[in-house]
């Protein structure tokens, strides 16, 4: 995922004081700081709680409760495969299993890893599901071998060029 600058508390400083006097300002910051960066940096807490008069404990808090903000620099590749009621109904659920049973890989499970699998519910591309995002490329009719083709870091566009059930792996 790159493209993210690297950690820097005088940037974080200006992103944080342009947007504290926003109403509601919190999230509006978190945001600006994860696009900024990839991640909300730890030395990024006390500058938000000073900005916005608050704790550290709630940007703590604010930061852990929502799903979408990470710790640390985000891995290499996320893919964000749709487990919301029509992809489970085309077979989002073999493809969990099949990622588990081949690869090791347990979706939802962060680390340090090159490679995550994210939930999410719901990308919009039902009628094609299982249906996946990796940046900002929608992948429809998603099945393993195109699943560990992106897994192995093939280039969406190549994915979804492959047919339906395509043997071996596509090249990045």
């Amino acid at each position: 995922m790159g493209g993210y600058a690297p950690w820097n508390a005088d940037v974080a400083q200006q992103l944080v004081a342009r947007l504290s006097g926003l109403e509601g300002a919190m999230l509006p910051v978190l945001h600006a700081l994860q696009e900024e960066f990839g991640y909300i940096d730890s030395a990024a807490v006390p500058l938000i709680a000073d900005a916005l008069n608050v704790s550290r404990a709630e940007v703590h808090g604010a930061i852990t409760f929502y799903d979408d903000f990470r710790e640390g620099p985000p891995p290499a590749r996320i893919i964000k495969l749709c487990r919301a009621e029509a992809c489970q109904a085309l077979g989002c659920e073999s493809l969990v299993a099949e990622l588990a049973r081949s690869r090791g890989i347990v979706v939802d499970q962060h680390g340090a890893a090159d490679l995550v699998v994210e939930t999410v519910y719901c990308l919009g591309n039902c009628a094609l599901g299982p249906a996946a995002l990796v940046g900002d490329q929608l992948i429809g009719r998603l099945d393993a071998p195109r699943l560990m083709a992106l897994c192995d870091g093939a280039a969406p566009a190549r994915v979804q060029e492959l047919p339906p059930g395509a043997a071996g792996r596509a090249a990045p």
